[in-house]
């Protein structure tokens, strides 16, 4: 935060803040901006709950803080050194030599534009919060600023500007300064300097005016400082020796102390200039705060204090804070030096400038100032205070992330910054929120970059190349900020810019004609919503009026401009559309403002012009009234909006209205009319109540309606059932005391009420009674509408009486009607009489009833229920009497009486409920199997009875007992919940339960689910132990009941012998199950014979039917194909365990079985399946082919003495498809081979080419002793790169231990990557050496190489072909190329078979059981196509 002086100061030091006429205004309101300055920190030590905990990011204190010296000599902790990659980006070489007499580069030709790589959109915040910000060109030092570049004429050659400071003065490139008047000409007062000087010192490099305005600081790109008197113009001094020559200088700043200044320079030094004035002679003192050889310093900023802070504590330290290439720090001018913080930035780009700026800002009721710094996209707050000790205390605030990078920020007031980034726009942000509150393009500023003082070019560029890289986009001298204004300094221009008042930001969007925005902007002032708020005073309800009046201005214009924007011609809809996007932003802003009166008078009046403005007006009224927001409507406006909703046949929404209004004022028999007429019955009965306190003439209307059609037995429409529920509901309110439909009925009203209704429920008779009328009419009819209902009304009312006489008598009185109603009427429906008993026992079991009941009226209900006339509505009788016991009415009966009578009626759950209170369980049972609808509810019933604690043994034992008995009607109700009901609880006796099952049926369902798994029943098998006979017997009844499915079942079942099992399916003459039991036995010949018999008998039935041409001749191919399938797949699961001769005695009988109907037949007449059976015998021939030899095939066919005959033409198509198998196979095999073959040799080569490849050091020194490896004198040490890039001495590495042994071998490993690392854990080795932080492959540059040549350990530790981690990895990463085995393992396996001598696709010497090829493996693939067919 800077000094503002106050109007006069400024007129009397002559400090130039001068702008053009439309500008006058602003800087006329110089001191009144002060004063909001100052409210704006009120407002802050108002703000109690900041955004940030300041105690969040405490940053501890330190016992000792540290000294300068200690700071200076640390090393900096980066994790990489700075390395500029591009040399050619400073331009040394290129660059004229007299081009620092320009000094700056225009922006069209500076910044960083090429870093557009954020892709973050920027926020549309201007409908938002309008245009925060307005900026101005100064025309008038704009002018003079082009004019007095050139020499033309008596004009002086100034050169172009290079520093602008505030009030206004701007320093040129030919080393003069021009000091700006604050008149409206913004006249040129004062030119300091001349060009001769500047020919001699350079350009101006910096500027500074003190707080009085007094004084102006120059300083040059050569290095020297000159001190001006503004008020004469005279130069006071002239320093030569501040620093050391050769330097620019970068930055000079008053302090608050007016003979304290600090210069920076381009070496990155920082000096402390102390000025006197001993016996009229004026001298200057320099002392080095920071030297550039520990970490140059680009940028530094004093802690500056506003006269009204001049006695905060803070002030006395005279803070200054500097930015280093790699940290800030903080220290104390005063009263001694003193290092307070530092903070290093971390990670950033090399190129981003390090910004500071101080501001006091209010933070818990206290105010302190905030140092904000950033370099890159994160801008860091830091909170300064002073505690009780006197030490400084320095806590973190929440940090600002960005999308782009800056280059400047200044603080505009203690909420708002305003960010410049490096492609020049500005963006303005509310701190505490972080929120952009707006965008401005300036590159039409061609800001003057200060790239050529940070590069020295007028020294010669002595400077590193860091500090020339960061002047690429330094911009220091080129803004400045003074009382809320900021300006901007171009080649040719200079801009103002400052927060716009609040009214003026408003107007801004009247100007854009965005008017909803503008009313939702001055809105935002008005809750004190808004950011960046300036011109707003006084305390809130007095800001509040102020904005008021100006949105009630603009709401008039929003009128009239809905009005005249009205579209004259089209479509109704068209004008209906317009007025539906003005009108509601009118009423919304009314009522926001409460300001009814101008709503429903001058606004409601002016819209009223235009009927469908109207329209569109009264319809945004109704959200309004029915959320209660809108009371007190106008009686002129109530009446037009009822009859406008009523025109446009809206009266649903009429009701809804009418209800939530006062309608005193309206003409209630008109409205009540309209009410009937629309059959809106709640705001009918709304206008009774509201309007005339008349509560029963609306229950007369509505009972009228209903009662005749429920008296004369007829079905209600569903208008009348509407009704009905309405008359229910609105009895219900007033006898609780509330209000219809909504709302409460008046205190004093509510006893009359009650009284009122009661008495007319239990009339005698209707007003207008005809003869045949019955008694108590209107108890009647709710009775008949609905008894459950009226009843439960009753209820609650119950409920709410008092104990008091006159409620005694009113509950009993209504009870005896009730009864005489309904006992004495045959009308009613059991259910309904029900209810009443329910009802009634409900009451009589209250602790504190007071009704009397006859008791033979309860015995008269279990007559007229359990013994009706006929057995219709036998649930609803059984429900209903259920429902009477649970009330409490079970005391009124006689319970062996009830049992009798219930278990008459085939009330079963009334049973039921009567045994459970006697603790008979076990009678329940019986009630579930004879109760149709529950009975399959038995299972779990005696289940939870069994499992669940509470009941006692006898309890359990007798249900235990009862479900024993009825186990054969639980087993045909449910088999599977029986089965899981015994594995459960009657593990111990399943025999029992089988015995019980006389029916074989339901034994075999019960067997199946108790043992088939696939039945889904939850049964553990292992805790049932059930022997092996039952499993035997349940195998017998399904051979009987379901023969098909035994295979699959017996796969699944676990406990039966082999045996007998055998010998149960040979009694049923189950083939395929004996064939699968004996080879599941082991006697796999046995298994062959029975299915060699199978297949033989079904190629007899072929050729015993070779005449029939019919549907079962074919039935019976398919089973040859089946039963011939089913035996090919036996021998093959077997031929893998059994020897060349084992195999042959399976094989050559089913080849003979299969040749055989072919050797019957003559050739001059073959059977009508020939072509079928000889694809048959090639399909067992192919399947022989894997487990015997071709040879013997072949051997075996020509033995049999009918081919060795001559008639090897039957068999020619069978050798000569097992010649073409053959030449297929071995083409494939060879082929595959090739493929392999130049596989591996490509993997090779890149595997050598990989683990040969030379590594690429990032840097050319050590990454531990930051030393050039070449520097290093060690003849011994040894230069190791890694393959991340890192380069070490083998000495450093050593002393930090970075090794680590790896299978016996001693590894280096990278200090840098795994320093963060648990090095020593063995689990993370693989996962390090995957990420090249463990690189045993290192590039060793030793100067004593030629030593180790001598040395015979080395010869043969190198002769030895051993692969090391990184080779393996390299492997492994090339087998997992490919899907499946490796090809290498192809290879191999292939090499291995060719070598063999008694190498043969088909052999059977590979027969013993341990050998497992790749290629028997059912995932093995290889997509290929077979070789083309070659025609002769």
């Amino acid at each position: 935060m800077e000094n503002e002086p106050d109007h006069e100061n400024v007129e009397q030091n002559l400090c130039a803040k001068t702008a053009e006429e439309e500008l006058n205004k602003s800087f006329n309101l110089e001191a009144s901006l002060s004063k909001f300055s100052y409210i704006d920190l009120d407002k802050e030590l108002e703000f109690k709950n900041d955004l940030i905990d300041d105690k969040e990011f405490d940053i501890p204190q330190v016992d000792t803080p540290p000294t300068l010296e200690s700071i200076l000599n640390e090393t900096d902790d980066e994790d990489e050194s700075f390395v500029l990659e591009d040399p050619t980006l400073l331009n040394i070489d290129t660059i004229d030599s007299h081009s620092y007499d320009t000094s700056s580069v225009a922006s069209s030709d500076s910044g960083d534009r090429t870093n557009l790589k954020r892709k973050k959109k920027l926020p549309d915040s201007f409908s938002l919060h309008g245009s925060v910000m307005r900026h101005s060109l100064l025309k008038g030092i704009s002018a003079q600023i082009v004019s007095a570049a050139v020499s033309i004429l008596d004009k002086v050659d100034a050169g172009l500007p290079t520093a602008i400071v505030s009030l206004i003065a701007v320093g040129t490139s030919h080393g003069l300064a021009l000091i700006f008047g604050k008149d409206q000409n913004q006249a040129l007062r004062l030119c300091l300097g001349s060009t001769s000087v500047g020919g001699q010192y350079g350009a101006i490099s910096a500027l500074s005016i003190n707080n009085d305005c007094s004084r102006l600081l120059c300083g040059f790109a050569k290095g020297q400082i000159t001190m001006w008197d503004l008020a004469s113009g005279k130069l006071l001094r002239s320093i030569t020796d501040a620093h050391p020559p050769g330097t620019a200088i970068l930055h000079i700043k008053f302090t608050d102390d007016p003979t304290l200044a600090i210069c920076n320079d381009s070496g990155g030094s920082v000096f402390e200039l102390t000025f006197k004035r001993v016996m009229g002679v004026r001298t200057c003192e320099s002392r080095c705060l920071f030297s550039g050889s520990k970490g140059e310093v680009c940028c530094i900023e004093p802690l500056h204090s506003k006269p009204e802070l001049k006695d905060h504590p803070i002030t006395q330290f005279s803070l200054l804070a500097m930015a280093s290439l790699t940290k800030i720090l903080v220290i104390g001018l005063k009263p001694s030096l003193k290092v307070w913080m530092t903070f290093p930035y971390g990670r950033m780009d090399p190129s981003s400038v390090p910004l500071l700026a101080w501001h006091f800002v209010a933070v818990h009721n206290y105010v302190n100032p905030m140092l904000a710094f950033c370099r890159g996209d994160v801008v860091h707050f830091l909170l300064v205070k002073r505690d009780e000790s006197g030490a400084i205390h320095v806590t973190k605030q929440k940090h600002l992330h960005l999308y782009y990078d800056l280059i400047n920020f200044t603080w505009i007031n203690s909420r708002t910054v305003v960010l410049l980034d490096s492609v020049e726009k500005l963006h303005v942000v509310d701190r505490q929120t972080q929120e952009e509150l707006e965008t401005v393009e300036i590159s039409e500023v061609q800001l003057v970059y200060n790239s050529s003082h940070f590069k020295s070019l007028a020294t010669g560029g002595n400077v590193s190349q860091a500090l020339a890289l960061v002047g690429e986009k330094a911009c220091y001298q080129s803004i400045s900020s003074y009382g809320g204004q900021i300006f901007y300094l171009g080649t040719k221009s200079v801009y103002v810019m400052m927060l716009r008042s609040w009214r003026e930001r408003v107007d801004h969007l009247l100007k854009q004609d965005c008017l909803t925005e503008a009313l939702a902007l001055a809105w935002s002032f008005h809750e004190g919503k808004a950011k960046a708020v300036v011109g707003l005073s006084g305390d809130a309800s007095k800001r509040k009026a102020v904005v008021a009046d100006r949105m009630v201005e603009i709401l008039f214009h929003y009128a009239d401009r809905a009005l005249k924007k009205c579209p004259d011609q089209g479509k109704i809809q068209v004008m209906e559309q317009h007025f539906q996007d003005m009108v509601p932003v009118i009423v919304d802003y009314c009522l926001l403002l409460q300001r009814k009166d101008l709503l429903f008078s001058q606004m409601y009046d002016k819209l009223s012009e235009n009927s469908v403005a109207k329209g569109v007006f009264l319809e945004c009224l109704e959200p309004y009234i029915l959320s209660e927001k809108l009371v007190g409507i106008t009686p002129q406006v109530m009446k037009d909006l009822i009859v406008h909703f009523q025109d446009k046949k809206l009266m649903e929404n009429v009701e809804s209205l009418i209800v939530h209004m006062d309608i005193t004022s309206l003409d209630i028999q008109q409205v009540v009319l309209m009410c009937w007429e629309n059959h809106l019955y709640d705001a009918m009965i709304y206008v009774y109540n509201r309007g005339m306190n008349e509560f029963i003439s609306p229950m007369e209307k509505l009972f009228r309606v209903i009662a005749p059609p429920l008296n004369a037995g007829k079905t209600l429409t569903d208008e009348q059932v509407v009704m009905g529920n309405k008359l229910l509901v609105y009895i219900s309110c007033c006898l609780a005391g509330r209000a219809y439909p909504l709302g409460d009925i008046p205190e004093d009203l509510v006893p009359l009420v009650k009284n009122q209704v009661f008495e007319f429920l239990i009339r005698l008779h209707s007003a207008e009674a005809s003869p045949e009328e019955e008694i108590y009419p209107y108890v009647r009819t709710l009775l008949h509408f609905d008894t459950r209902e009226f009843l439960n009304v009753l209820a609650l009312t119950f409920e709410d009486f008092k104990n008091d006489k006159q409620a005694v008598e009113y509950q009993q009185r209504i009870v005896d009607i009730l009864l005489k109603v309904m006992v004495e009427n045959s009308d009613f429906t059991p259910s309904q009489v029900g209810c009443l008993f329910t009802f009634l026992a409900r009451q009589l079991a209250k602790p504190d009833n007071t009704l009397f009941v006859n008791r033979t009226l309860f015995d008269q209900v279990l007559e007229f229920l359990c013994s009706p006339d006929d057995d219709s509505r036998h649930s609803e009788r059984q429900q209903v009497l259920l429902e009477l016991l649970q009330a409490g009415g079970i005391v009124q009966f006689e319970e062996s009486r009830l049992i009798r009578m219930a278990e008459k009626a085939e009330f079963y759950q009334i049973c039921e409920f009567m045994y459970e209170r006697e603790h008979q369980y076990d009678k329940i049972i019986d009630c579930y199997l004879r109760d149709p609808l529950r009975e399959e509810e038995v299972f779990n019933y005696i289940h939870n009875i069994l499992s669940i604690p509470g009941h006692s043994a006898e309890e359990k034992q007798s249900v235990w007992k009862k479900a024993m008995d009825h186990i054969e009607e639980l087993v045909s109700l449910k088999p599977c919940k029986a089965a899981e009901l015994v594995a459960t609880h009657f593990s111990g006796q399943i025999e029992i339960v089988l015995k019980k099952l006389q029916n074989q049926v339901l034994l075999f369902k019960f067997l199946r689910s108790l043992l088939d798994p696939r039945e889904g029943v939850h049964v553990n098998q292992e805790l049932l132990q059930i022997s092996p006979c039952i499993t035997e017997q349940f195998i017998e009844l399904l051979c009987q009941f379901n023969p098909n499915q035994v295979i699959e079942t017996l796969q699944v079942l676990e406990c039966y012998r082999l045996e007998e099992t055998i010998q149960i399916t040979q009694k049923y003459q189950l083939h395929e199950v004996t064939a699968y039991l004996l080879e599941k036995k082991g006697d796999i010949h046995g298994a062959f014979l029975i299915m060699l018999e199978r297949l033989q008998s079904k190629l007899q039935e072929i050729t015993t039917h070779q005449g029939e041409k019919n549907i079962k001749e074919l039935a019976s191919l398919k089973d040859v194909e089946d039963t011939m399938v089913d035996t090919i797949a036996l021998c093959q699961r077997n031929s893998h365990n059994l020897n060349q001769q084992q195999r042959e005695a399976l094989w050559f009988p089913l080849l003979e079985a299969m040749m055989a109907p072919q050797k019957l037949s003559s050739s001059a007449a073959p059977p009508l399946h020939s072509e079928a059976l000889k694809s048959l015998t090639m399909q067992v021939l192919n399947s022989m082919a894997a487990f015997i030899a071709l040879p013997s095939i072949l051997q075996r066919i020509l033995q049999d003495p009918v081919y060795g005959k001559g008639k090897l033409g039957e068999i020619q198509g069978l050798i000569l498809g097992m010649l073409d198998t053959f030449n297929y196979e071995q083409t494939l095999l060879e082929t595959t081979t090739s493929l392999l073959n130049q596989d591996l040799h490509w993997s090779l080569c890149n595997l050598r080419a990989s683990v040969t490849r030379g590594l690429n050091p990032k840097q050319d020194y050590c990454s531990i002793c930051l030393q050039q490896y070449k520097r290093r004198q060690e003849m011994a040490d040894e230069i190791i790169v890694f393959s991340c890039g890192h380069l070490y001495h083998s000495f450093c590495l050593q002393n930090k231990e970075c090794t680590m042994e790896i299978e016996g071998q001693t590894r280096w490993t990278c200090y840098k990557c795994s320093s963060s690392k648990q090095v020593g854990k063995l689990s993370e080795n693989s996962s390090e050496i995957k990420k090249g932080r463990i690189t045993p492959s290192q590039v060793k540059m030793s100067p004593s190489y030629h030593q180790s040549r001598g040395d015979p350990a080395a010869k043969k530790a190198i002769s030895e072909p051993v692969l090391d981690p990184q080779q393996i990895q390299a492997f492994d990463q090339l087998c997992r190329l490919y899907r499946g085995s490796s090809r290498l393992a192809l290879l191999t396996e292939l090499s291995q078979n060719r070598s063999s001598e008694s190498y043969r696709p088909f052999s059977g010497s590979q027969s013993g059981p341990t050998f497992n090829s790749i290629f028997q493996n059912e995932n093995f693939q290889l997509q290929l196509i077979p070789p083309p067919v070659i025609e002769d």
